[in-house]
């Protein structure tokens, strides 16, 4: 594309923080530690996860970059960024996480495929920008639209970044039409993160977010987009990023069976603690995060010592000095909840952390129950093994 290109190499690779802990570096894939997440409300640019399938596309003339849109519609049109500036503006909170969250532990259960994270694949951001559903009547497509005259159903993302996946082609993804045209679910063509413009890890210049849903349709670096009658056909909607159950190996995997994974599960973390941790007997804070998808709340969240005998249920919180209640108006609904809980830890606990959202769904006791052979979805209980903590002269509070 004019204005933005897509290196065959990793030789313009932009700088990372040097705290990031490295998963993969070519492409670049990395997450911050994780007690570095409950720090703040807000993540930070420099500690928001990097999810990359390729060298990082580069801006060379931004008054030449456009993105087309085209397709099912009647009048198909270009737009510049001075277009997307000259729309109504909208800022929304909301978490992007990517669906191979916890894979690590997951492949401790069963050797799973893909880039391995710990629990930090994720960050909550304000993403500013024009909703998808205003671009969109710009050709001729109305609000709360689920098929257009010609047809159309989906709206297909395809980015500048080149995959090996595709063969050398571009990233794509697609979300329905009537989520694409719905105010309320506040998609947007980002441009940018925090209050300052996208930097190139994150999708400079043009990006699109779909809060609520797994990060993989969140498409950087957007070239173009298309209105179609099904749904996106590309690689990363119809052969990867789909739950399969335990039965199923790559020797009778049919990727034709499962629909593509969109609304991420309710589920939380302990971030103040490692996995394996050693700690003081006596008082310690137990802090992390919880979040569903789809818009929904967290209702609870609570916390075992016992490996989930007895349980206590968590302070939740969001932003400073705003009570957060569940679907509440003043609520981030496409948000992470942090929450925190002061406890009596005993020696040799194992601290245990389950989440339950507005529509009652509750986390899985067990990643046994759903181990897939991608390792997306580990939203298990989260299990903190203490060791020695009698022993040891030290507190993490």
């Amino acid at each position: 594309m004019p204005g933005l290109t897509a290196p065959s190499d990793y030789a313009e690779e932009p700088p990372r923080h040097p705290a990031l802990k490295i998963n993969s570096k070519e492409p670049f894939n990395a997450e911050p530690h994780r007690s570095a997440l409950v720090t703040s409300y807000i993540t930070p640019v420099d500690f928001f996860y990097k999810r990359n399938h390729g060298p990082i596309p580069k801006v060379e003339d931004l008054s030449r970059y456009s993105v087309h849109i085209s397709g099912l519609v009647n009048k198909p049109i270009q737009l510049s960024m001075a277009d997307i500036w000259a729309l109504p503006k909208y800022n929304v909170t909301a978490t992007l996480q990517c669906a191979g969250n916890r894979r690590t532990a997951m492949s401790k259960v069963r050797k799973v495929r893909g880039v391995g994270w710990d629990i930090s694949a994720l960050g909550n951001a304000t993403w500013g920008g024009a909703k998808l559903s205003d671009v969109l009547e710009l050709v001729g497509i109305a609000k709360l639209s689920s098929v257009t005259s010609l047809g159309g159903k989906h709206v297909e993302f395809v980015s500048v970044d080149k995959c090996k996946e595709e063969k050398g082609g571009p990233y794509t993804a697609s979300i329905p039409l009537k989520q694409a045209t719905d105010p309320d679910a506040d998609v947007l063509l980002a441009y940018e993160m925090n209050g300052e413009v996208l930097n190139r890890d994150h999708g400079y210049p043009l990006r699109v977010v779909v809060p609520g849903v797994i990060g993989a349709r969140s498409v950087k670096w957007l070239d173009s987009i298309n209105i179609i009658e099904e749904e996106c056909q590309g690689f990363f909607t119809q052969k990867d990023y789909k739950m399969f159950p335990p039965t199923v190996d790559w020797d009778n995997i049919d990727w034709s069976t499962r629909r593509p994974q969109m609304d991420f599960p309710v589920q939380s973390a302990i971030c103040t603690l490692e996995d394996v941790d050693v700690i003081k007997e006596g008082k310690a804070r137990i802090a992390g995060y919880a979040l569903s998808g789809g818009g929904r709340g967290i209702e609870r969240v609570d916390i075992s010592v016992d490996g989930g005998k007895t349980w206590v249920e968590a302070r939740r919180y969001q932003k400073d000095n705003v009570p957060y209640v569940s679907d509440g108006p003043q609520s981030d609904k496409w948000a992470w909840v942090l929450f925190e809980a002061t406890l009596d830890i005993p020696a040799n606990a194992e601290i245990v952390a389950k989440a339950v959202d507005s529509a009652a769904n509750v986390q899985p006791e067990n990643v046994e129950d759903i181990w897939n052979l991608r390792g997306i979805l580990n939203t298990s209980w989260h299990r903190i093994k203490i060791q020695n903590s009698s022993c040891v002269g030290r507190s993490k509070l």
